[in-house]
């Protein structure tokens, strides 16, 4: 029959919860009921729970939920807009409290571990970084979500067994006269519920309409096509720019159930610039059809650059070549991969690592003389010992301590550790190899006074560092890894290409960045230096 459809009630509740990312539920309620017409006076009815506490109101809240949390709590009625059944016993409400209260504490803390990560990306990033803006405007939500839970918490903190708990549901109702309302449609099988009538019509101005796979989407469109809006699925709900089949395409936000994701979108998934952001972790970086691929740098002169050397670049065979110290300067970043170079690579050498020893019998003889010309020249220098998986890490670390030099000022001591698998199976597998490793690294840190330094590979840190969490947590980690993206975990120094090149050495050189800037660099060097 013309100007009525049928629609299920499921599909009725999908809109209804669209519509609330539009208008509130009574005003909804109100244009989907009437005709429309401007400047209509209406009556918006508004409800909410009342939680009182030996008769003293405590907070307000819209309902709870299966899991018996409160759901849209606040401290001032104005900000509740509709009020659910309430599925419990007054009886029930102490055991409600508590649950909140437990919930509330526990959110807290994992707002305290996000913070912690996004507070370690701005530390070592600054504001020419692409998506520090998006970093530092998530601590802002966080810090807010965090003291609206505090003030819940503290509302509900004097309340234990012995206190009467009451709750009752409020009705307010208000006459608005003179409104001028927009009208909102409603899209359903190629036409629109708008004004009271069924039309066949294209889509224009605020309204709710589905999907290619049914999905609830309520937004704003022009000639047919949504150019902003909010989308509810089985993942989570998406608010930003959509594409003409309202798939999410564009800049926008996907809240997830363990995890928000801020950045671009295309063919509904996360592809370009985006930064992820949950309990566990920060990703910050390249995405490509719904996969993280990394962060890429930035490289300006800004940043903290240095090389490691052995005795390579002396030279190979019989030709020798010196090491002209004073002329230390970065000429190239290497070519193995695309990088983000802003101006002309000419950098000063930071800090160098050198090549002190091998196993248990292997030395370099250009050691001694490099270390001496490096602290001559005002480069902070520091000695690395690569492992042997034929003898023990506690022989290996006394034979390093022989025959390296730590003087005050110098940089930490490094484990150079790029077994291959089967030497790892040689020696006796995975466990032996980090028993190994935590007698090199309590050995020299007993005698040097500082943590050293892990130096691995990116497939060492993907297939085995996850077998030595202790390790991991304690110990930062210098990663050599030449693709074009940053490595995904946090480390001190990132090893970006063996091909480099260097004013004052014959021959290519190892690049590498300090995983900060100046400021972070400083500081690392007061605190982790040999005193």
């Amino acid at each position: 029959m013309k100007g009525y459809i049928s629609i299920k009630i499921s599909t009725l509740r999908k809109i209804s919860l669209a519509l609330l990312s539009l208008i509130t539920l009574g005003t909804a309620a109100y244009l989907l009921k009437c005709h429309y017409s401007a400047n209509i006076p209406y009556v918006e009815t508004k409800s909410y729970y009342e939680l009182k506490a030996d008769g003293r109101t405590v907070l307000f809240f819209r309902s709870t939920g299966s899991d018996s949390l409160f759901n849209g709590i606040s401290l001032s009625p104005m900000s509740v807009d509709y009020a659910g059944n309430m599925p419990f016993r007054q009886s029930d409400l102490y055991g409600i409290v508590e649950k909140n209260r437990k919930y509330i504490n526990h959110r807290i803390s994992q707002l305290d571990s996000i913070r912690q990560e996004l507070y370690y990306y701005l530390e070592r990033h600054n504001v020419q970084d692409e998506g520090f803006d998006m970093v530092a405007e998530r601590v802002t939500v966080l810090v807010n979500e965090k003291t609206k839970l505090e003030k819940w918490r503290e509302a509900l903190a004097p309340i234990d067994a012995s206190t009467h708990l009451f709750t009752k549901k409020v009705v307010t109702r208000q006459r608005i006269d003179s409104v001028a309302l927009s009208p909102i449609f409603v899209g359903i099988d190629g036409g629109i519920w708008t004004q009271g009538r069924w039309l066949r019509t294209e889509r224009t101005g605020k309204g709710v309409s589905f999907d290619y796979s049914g999905r609830p989407v309520a937004g704003t469109w022009n000639a047919d096509t949504m150019m902003t809006g909010t989308r509810y699925d089985e993942k989570g709900i998406y608010r930003g720019q959509t594409d003409r089949w309202m798939q999410a395409s564009g800049h926008g936000i996907y809240q997830y159930a363990d995890c928000t994701y801020e950045g671009h979108f295309s063919s509904d998934r996360e592809d370009g610039f985006g930064v992820a952001v949950s309990t566990l972790k920060l990703r910050a970086g390249e995405w490509k059809g719904g996969m993280f691929k990394g962060e890429r740098m930035q490289y300006t002169s800004e940043r903290i650059y240095g090389i490691d050397i052995s005795k390579y670049q002396h030279g190979k065979g019989r030709k020798r070549y010196p090491i002209h110290w004073g002329q230390l300067r970065i000429t190239s970043l290497g070519h193995i991969s695309n990088k983000r170079v802003s101006g002309v690579v000419n950098y000063p050498v930071s800090f160098v690592y050198i090549k002190s020893t091998e196993g248990t019998s292997i030395r370099n003889k250009y050691y001694a003389s490099d270390y001496t010309q490096a602290r001559k020249h005002g480069v902070k220098v520091g000695a690395y010992h690569f492992f042997s998986t034929r003898t023990s890490g506690a022989m290996q670390a006394r034979f390093f301590l022989k025959n390296s030099r730590f003087r005050s000022g110098d940089l930490p001591p490094v484990l150079d550790v790029e077994p291959t698998a089967a030497q790892i199976k040689k020696m006796g597998g995975v466990d032996v190899m980090f028993s190994n490793i935590r007698q090199w690294l309590k050995a020299v840190q007993g005698a040097t006074g500082v943590k050293p330094v892990l130096y691995v590979g990116q497939s060492f840190v993907n297939k085995y560092l996850n077998s030595a969490p202790d390790i991991k947590k304690n110990y930062n980690v210098w990663i050599a890894r030449y693709g074009e993206f940053k490595p995904d975990v946090k480390l001190l120094y990132w090893q970006l290409s063996p091909y480099g090149r260097v004013c004052g050495i014959h021959g290519e050189v190892d690049i590498n960045v300090f995983n900060g800037y100046r400021a972070q660099f400083n500081e690392f060097i007061q605190q982790n230096c040999i005193k």
